[in-house]
């Protein structure tokens, strides 16, 4: 199985068809069984679509409002059966972005969709306010797979350990119903691996294996190469990342300890091109 992960940036990236397209490519060349991204945008004011556009898309019981024609997972949607390639796809909004975006998750599946899993792990309840998060997840038939945005570990309002022990008590849940199956937990976590006591060791210690460690081949790991936004505050002097090239962020974790061949950043102008303020990691089993 390859899955990949990726926090896009989508609407607000320069450039952005550029990169649609760039992305699109990545995905028709290495045809992961999943991809799950984050920040997947679309414009408030933008046109509706009409279900019958809405391709292979599953919608969320927790989201009444409509999907959009700029709407990220939609034109990638599009822009892959263009070429012949099909995704099953869930997209859900979770708070309003720069002003101006419905700001969500979304995960594609080569596999039908049979079942679409959100919830709120913010305390904060106000779609209009930035730091309100949610978590998106699928299930097909090889296993459950969640995408997330987790705020930062020092928050006052939204502290870290918090939005966790929501998330983890609910796909603890998710783990005693589904036995068999593997919980795969992806995204932009907001926690550096080279900080101790803080967001990692947090989710390693809850039981949750990092792909990136198990991984028998793997390169540096780093997913942002760059002071961006939300860390330039947080990182002022960049004491943590001297002697490194920056940040690994996100990750691929998984609820069973599995065999994984290999672990890879994309999208990070080595291994195809740049098309976010993050990179991709992408993993094969």
């Amino acid at each position: 199985m390859k899955i990949i992960t990726i926090n896009t940036h989508s609407l607000e990236e320069p450039d952005y068809e550029k990169k649609l397209h760039q992305f699109a490519d990545v995905i028709l060349t290495e045809q992961p069984d999943v991809f799950a991204m984050q920040e997947v945008n679309q414009s408030v004011i933008a046109e509706p679509m009409e279900p019958s556009e809405l391709r292979e898309y599953t919608g969320c019981r927790e989201f009444a409002g409509r999907v959009r024609k700029d709407n990220h997972g939609a034109r990638l949607s599009g822009l892959l059966l263009a070429k012949g390639m099909r995704y099953y796809w869930a997209w859900v909004p979770a708070k309003l972005g720069y002003g101006k975006y419905d700001e969500g998750l979304a995960v594609f599946c080569r596999q039908p969709i049979l079942e679409v899993d959100s919830f709120r792990i913010s305390r904060c309840k106000d779609y209009e306010n930035w730091k309100t998060r949610r978590v998106l997840g699928v299930r097909t038939t090889a296993g459950w797979f969640y995408t997330v945005h987790m705020g930062w570990w020092d928050d006052k309002e939204e502290p870290f350990w918090e939005q966790w022990e929501r998330l983890k008590e609910h796909l603890e849940e998710i783990k005693s119903q589904n036995e068999k199956l593997p919980v795969w937990l992806t995204g932009d976590f907001n926690s550096l691996d080279k900080v101790s006591g803080q967001g990692y060791d947090l989710v390693k210690g809850s039981g949750w294996k990092d792909t990136y460690r198990l991984a028998r081949e793997k390169d540096g790991g780093i997913t942002v190469g760059k002071m961006i936004d939300g860390w330039r505050e947080r990182l002022p002097d960049q004491d943590v990342l001297k002697g490194q090239e920056g940040m690994r962020i996100d990750y691929i974790w998984c609820s069973q300890e599995i065999p994984v061949s290999s672990s890879c950043v994309i999208c990070n102008g080595d291994k195809y091109p740049v098309v976010s303020d993050h990179y991709g990691v992408m993993i094969v089993t």
